[in-house]
This record gives C-alpha cells, structure tokens and sequence, in this order.
C-alpha cells in the first residue's frame, strides 16, 4: 500500500469517544445509610494534591454542597495547617479572619483552631455566626489530632429542621425572627473593652449603629447589647428554607442544670451575660427549645474524625455542633466567602 492510500485510509478510520469520566483522580460516595449529607470525596487511586483539585473544581464543589449540605474530604494527604489552608482557600473564593465574637487562636494564615470550649461540655447545634449581621456562606474543619474518645462534630441538614419542625414553631420564627441579648458586666466573660477593642464608649456606640445593634449602658460600666436577627433563611442560590440560627447557644434553658440555676439565682433575666428571644423581645418557650433540641438530635449526622479529614459546609443549610472528648483533640477552622445579611430576602 502506498503512502497516499494509507493516508486517505486513516482519515476514513471513525473515532471512538472516550470516557474521560474513567479519568477521574477523585471518587464520590455516600458514607452515612440514608443520608444525603455529608458526601464524601476521596482519591480514585494514589495520591491526589487536594489544593490543586480543589482550585481546578470550585463551581463543581459548591453545586455539590448546595445539592449534600456538607463534603467530608478524606484520604487526601493533609498533614499540616499550610496543607489546610491551601486546601480550603480552593474552596472559599476568600478566606477571612478577626471574624466573629468568639476568641479564636490564629495557627497559619487565615487559619484557626476550634471555639475554645471545656472538653467535657457539648458545643450545641448552630449555624456559624447567624446571630450576626453578617457571617460566612462556608466553614471548613480540618482534623489535625483525633480524639481518643467521643470529639464527633454532628451535622443537621436544616431544610429537614424547617421542614420537620412543629409548623406552628417554624412559623413563629419566621414570621418574628430573634433578638439576641448579651450582656458585658466587670468580671463576668470577656469585657467590652477587650471585645470592641477599645475603652471608649462613643466608638462603640458608633460600631453598634453601624451593625444594627442596639446598645445600653447601665450600672458602673456595664454595657448590653440587643441585635435582631432572623431564625429562618431564604438560601441565596438555591431558594429553600432553612432553620439558620444560633437559639442553642445563647437560650438559658439549654446549659446544664446547674449552671442555668446558678445564673438565674444571680442575674435577672435581662442581665443574663448571653439570652435570646423571639424578635418582638417576647420569650421562647422552654417547650418550645426542648423540641428544637429534641430534632435537632433525630436528624443529626454523626461521624468518627480520622486525622487529615476535612469537612467543608454549606453555612446556611447546615448546622455544626461538638460531642464532649477525652484525651487531646484538634481540628482546625477555615472560614470563607461573607455573606451580608442586608442583602438577603428577609
């Protein structure tokens, strides 16, 4: 055969299309029965650089967390908080520090470690910073040291809470939204110097308007602060509603028994040093926070950290909390990508 026919030979040959899917260096899977949160991500076969994915397939990432709530990336080779960061900056479209009202201790960059909480105490179920005029659309957990014992942090998917709630409850937190209370008395958590950075009461007046934050000077130099927030959300890309809020965290009814009756027996309940209320400033039932606690529990997702996991959410369609652990424990945080909430639909 000549040159010339061998090549009008392969230009007749028809070409075969080729399953790039069967390339792909990740694998997807559903590790928890029934659920569709978190889902899981992991290397196909060998050794996958996650950073490196993770910039190459952001839009990808957030359609899956809009669709699960929540990724659990394990597997991958994160040994180090500089491996976290440029991880999760893969992720986030901005990573954000001096965020939040919560001291937080600095690791790498933009990283840090978990709310500083007694190891023996449950973090409760909430949306990271809800209770704030802003607060990030992401937030992801990084397992440098595994605890020995106990250490899982729950995840809710909280379009089921909207959904699954007493209607009547979910209506009336909807419709009133919340106000938070905290309170800044001498001696008492952290003081409001130390808090807005400064000692002077006109700044921090000025900082309070700015936020939409109601303040009050009372006593010596006390100092209360009253912000409205809503209890339910509108998700901004994919429309649901979902129970976005911080009620667990600051409803005197949930700390122990013992603390709650120690507090109450010292402050009245306007002094309290944090309190929520519905957003007419009337208060939510115990009953009512018993049930929320009660669904939050039936539809929480539990898992055991493996250090080098890392856990990414959707911040307004899942709640995060912390079992009690024994034995060292540290998982590092990445918060990105701010959301205003004036912006939003109210």
């Amino acid at each position: 055969m000549s040159d010339t026919t061998k090549l009008k030979s392969l230009g007749t040959i028809k070409r075969k299309a080729v399953d790039l899917a069967s390339f792909n260096p990740v694998k997807e899977s559903l590790p928890i029965e029934g659920s569709n949160l978190p889902l899981m991500i992991e290397p196909a076969s060998g050794q996958v650089d996650l950073a490196e994915w993770t910039r190459g397939h952001r839009d990808y990432i957030e359609q899956k967390l809009y669709q699960h709530g929540g990724i659990l990336f394990r597997g991958f080779a994160l040994k180090t908080p500089q491996d976290f960061e440029a991880a999760v900056a893969g992720v986030c479209r901005e990573l954000f520090t001096e965020y939040g009202d919560l001291p937080r201790e600095g690791v790498a960059g933009k990283i840090y470690t978990s709310t500083p909480y007694p190891e023996d105490k449950a973090i409760l179920y909430h949306n990271e910073s809800s209770h704030l005029n802003c607060w990030p659309a992401k937030i992801t957990f990084f397992c440098l040291v595994a605890a020995k014992e106990g250490g899982c942090s729950p995840i809710v998917d909280c379009r089921k809470m909207y959904q699954q709630l007493d209607p009547a409850i979910r209506d009336k937190f909807e419709d009133l939204g919340l106000m938070y209370m905290r309170n800044f008395s001498e001696g008492l958590d952290v003081s409001w110097q130390r808090f807005f950075h400064t000692d002077d009461r006109a700044v921090v007046e000025d900082a309070c308007q700015k936020a939409g934050i109601t303040c009050e000077w009372y006593g010596k130099d006390n100092l209360r602060l009253r912000q409205k927030a809503r209890g339910v959300l509108i998700h901004p890309v994919t429309g649901e509603k979902s129970f976005f809020n911080q009620v667990q965290l600051h409803h005197v009814h949930c700390l122990d028994e013992d603390t709650r009756q120690s507090l109450m027996s010292i402050f009245k309940s306007d002094e309290l040093p944090r309190h929520v209320y519905y957003g007419d400033g009337s208060p939510i039932e115990d009953s009512v926070m018993d049930k929320i606690g009660e669904l939050y529990e039936r539809t929480a997702i539990r898992f055991q950290w493996r250090e080098g996991d890392m856990v990414s959410l959707d911040n307004m369609l899942t709640a995060h909390a912390r079992d009690p652990f024994v034995g060292p424990r540290k998982i590092l945080v990445g918060l990105g990508d701010l959301v205003d909430g004036a912006t939003l639909p109210a």
